[in-house]
């Protein structure tokens, strides 16, 4: 069966040619999707041997996702899984996300960080906690991580779920849409790699409050 990783990305031309070798090590292929960037991740995600999308307006981590979905699903890819491109998951993980799936337990499987982890810087821990339960309330999905973006999906999944969300909410919306289609989804413990680099990356406490408010509007319109 074939396997694909997505790696959405903006301006991390720094990181990305470790994360795509690391990666392709793990799947048959990578679909590195960026996000309008302004220096070379394109380039340097093509020399380490990914295959590569670039959006020509930004269209933020939820659309680049989704892009990259829909690539390695039309490749053929049986099992997908996402990732950061900032270096904060480990590609030698995603056996653990994929065996699952290979079990047919579960279409979604979702990478649970420990919000515990006391290398997790505060902000984030309390964004964290604050996202999984406004999601839990908004739209009813109980699940220890709903941020992860270190993820893989079968293809039943990548068929049934709309993704139509742009920015972080993505996250949150595909668990929300994946109950309503009935989808089987799973959790697994993975590590995090929080470096100064990582911690400049990702969801500030302002995205972070733009994401609450999005995911509450994704639950007023169900």
């Amino acid at each position: 069966m074939r396997t694909a990783a997505v790696i959405p990305a903006f301006n991390e031309a720094v990181m990305v040619p470790e994360v795509v070798q690391r990666t392709l090590l793990q799947v048959d292929a990578v679909f590195l999707v960026d996000d309008c960037s302004t220096d070379d991740t394109a380039r340097a995600a093509r020399e380490a041997g990914a295959q590569v999308l670039r959006h020509a307006l930004q269209r933020g981590a939820g659309r680049a996702t989704a892009t990259g979905l829909e690539a390695a699903y039309r490749w053929g890819a049986h099992f997908v899984v996402t990732l950061d491109a900032d270096g904060q998951h480990l590609p030698e993980e995603i056996p653990q996300l994929l065996e699952p799936l290979h079990r047919r337990r579960a279409d979604l499987v979702v990478g649970c960080r420990s919000l515990e982890d006391e290398e997790m810087p505060p902000v984030r821990r309390a964004g964290n906690r604050f996202a999984n339960l406004w999601t839990r309330a908004i739209l009813g999905v109980a699940v220890a991580d709903t941020q992860s973006g270190f993820r893989a999906y079968n293809r039943k999944a990548i068929e049934k779920l709309p993704m139509e969300a742009r920015g972080y909410e993505f996250c949150s919306h595909t668990l929300g849409e994946a109950v309503k289609a009935g989808l089987a989804i799973e959790e697994v413990p993975v590590s995090v790699v929080y470096t100064e680099y990582s911690q400049n990356k990702g969801q500030s406490l302002l995205t972070s409050v733009r994401t609450l408010g999005r995911i509450a509007r994704e639950g007023l319109r169900q």
